[in-house]
């Protein structure tokens, strides 16, 4: 395969026998062109390219086989069909300039758009996603994740990073299966997964028996993301992860730590009562979709609502409502209601409350108006869509060394469940050399004594300013950041998420 240089362009045809993606395997001559990098990282390389004669636009993703471990994206996505998930259209190998490089390269539809450019646009211009945007685009990735569960894979990389959009007719789908796995109950999986800000904390405690739940969990965080502005976890590290959302969710009890791992031992944190969801949000953020977060954001995993039970949820009503609404571009909605099959026998009892209901009467108005505006690439939105309050300063957690047994890089167990084909980008930020394994480790908030301790916390501001011969106590200082306004959001992230 012919490869122009980062950002370069290739008008070369070039011409390969590939095997179709899907289906029983037959080889078939393809030939593109106008090749040129959209990105990159230590995956691999990511081209746009032009099918010839078709004109076709497709992504190649272009990926190293390393052989000590598997690749399970190329099997697992030749399973996959569904309306809201990326098709994989073929697949062949290339030879590397070294010798013995052997690439895989995977020919998919190209959707321009993702879910965090998006997110970004209305961000810099201070405003938040419309709720009917809100609304459309988590139904399909909700309906996406159902099918994937109910096959038994699990994505482990839900983030808006990782969601195609088609910024003209409004189709979400899910993307990047390199760390997708079927779990298998009784089977032991890696807990070092998942970016960061979207990373469930049974994770973070180091479960390695979770299950599809920490897809939901991280599927709540991007619901949370887009009704916000901006991230509602911005932890700096797997450990400041959990402060972070023990600053909302309040402290886990013993029952639901054990829920998470049961294999943990004593955790001591800061003993802080959940936030009520409704002072989370924005004043004017609908009731339902604060409610639809509350059954995806909770610490027992299996209390979390399955990906069917939160389409059906009430927040969703307004599509079932009126599926013939227009877009502002005129388009009609995107495919919403046409389930298979097989959809309709993941959870049969959801059946009737999945369907549209246009002969009921139309839902109340609301004062945040659906679809402000088209949010076409390079168009910045225009009308407000709710008012941005400045949040306070974010106080950051940084433990001292001897409270973690692991530092310097994931666990000694690590590469060896690598090696049994768990993938993970080793060079993406959010994948913190800081890690918590529950029977290894004890993270230990202390600073109840009146002379600091050896196990104390440390905290610095976002300008860089120490609370040394302060107090210590996290619980304190976290405590004072929840008696701001009730219109004071979270922390407002200054600059780009940095887990692409």
């Amino acid at each position: 395969m012919s490869v122009p240089k980062s950002g370069g362009f290739s008008n070369k045809v070039i011409t390969v026998v590939a095997t179709n993606g899907f289906g029983r395997e037959s080889m078939t001559e393809i030939s593109y062109t106008d090749t040129k990098v959209i990105g990159n990282g230590s995956f691999g390389v990511v081209f746009q390219a032009k099918m010839v004669p078709s004109n076709e636009q497709v992504a190649i993703k272009k990926v190293l086989q390393d052989r000590r471990f598997k690749n399970r994206e190329l099997q697992i996505m030749r399973k996959l069909r569904h309306e809201n998930i990326v098709t994989l259209k073929y697949f062949f190998y290339s030879s590397g300039e070294k010798r013995d490089e052997v690439y895989l390269n995977l020919v998919m539809e190209f959707i321009p758009e993702t879910l965090y450019k998006v997110e970004r646009q209305y961000a810099r211009a201070k405003q938040t996603l419309p709720v009917n945007y809100v609304r459309l685009y988590m139904y399909q990735l909700l309906r996406s994740m159902a099918y994937l569960h109910s096959i038994g894979f699990c994505h482990r990389d839900i983030k808006p990073q990782n969601m195609l959009l088609d910024s003209e007719t409004a189709i979400l789908k899910l993307c990047d299966f390199g760390s997708a796995k079927q779990l298998v109950s009784g089977e032991p999986n890696v807990s070092y997964i998942c970016s960061r800000y979207y990373r469930a904390p049974e994770l973070i405690f180091g479960a390695t028996d979770y299950t599809t739940k920490i897809d939901i969990w991280s599927a709540g965080c991007v619901l949370a993301e887009l009704l916000l502005g901006q991230l509602i976890f911005p932890g700096d590290s797997g450990v400041d992860q959990i402060v972070e959302i023990v600053k909302v969710m309040g402290t886990p009890t013993t029952e639901q730590l054990h829920d998470m791992n049961p294999h943990y031992k004593q955790f001591k944190l800061p003993q802080l009562k959940p936030h009520p969801w409704s002072k989370v949000f924005r004043i004017r953020t609908p009731a339902e979709a604060i409610d639809l977060v509350s059954k995806l954001l909770i610490y027992t995993p299996n209390a979390r609502s399955s990906p069917m039970m939160a389409i059906a949820h009430p927040f969703f009503d307004e599509l079932r409502q009126d599926p013939y609404q227009l877009l502002p571009n005129g388009r009609s909605l995107p495919p919403l209601f046409n389930f298979t099959d097989y959809e309709r026998s993941i959870e049969p009892s959801l059946n009737p409350l999945l369907q549209p209901r246009s002969g009921e009467s139309p839902p109340p108005v609301r004062d945040n108006i659906p679809y402000r505006g088209r949010h076409t690439a390079g168009q910045e939105p225009t009308p407000k869509s709710g008012p941005i309050v400045k949040p306070p300063t974010r106080l950051s957690a940084k433990l001292p060394e001897q409270t973690l047994k692991i530092l310097g890089g994931p666990p000694a167990t690590f590469r060896q469940e690598m090696g049994n084909g768990d993938h993970v980008d080793p060079l993406d930020d959010s994948m913190e050399t800081e890690t918590l394994v529950g029977c290894d480790a004890t993270l230990t908030y202390e600073g109840n004594d009146s002379e600091p301790n050896e196990e104390a916390v440390d905290y610095e501001d976002d300008e860089g300013h120490s609370n040394s011969g302060d107090s210590n106590n996290i619980a304190d200082e976290i405590a004072n950041e929840s008696d701001e306004s009730e219109e004071d959001t979270l922390e407002e992230e200054s600059s780009e998420s940095g887990d692409d």
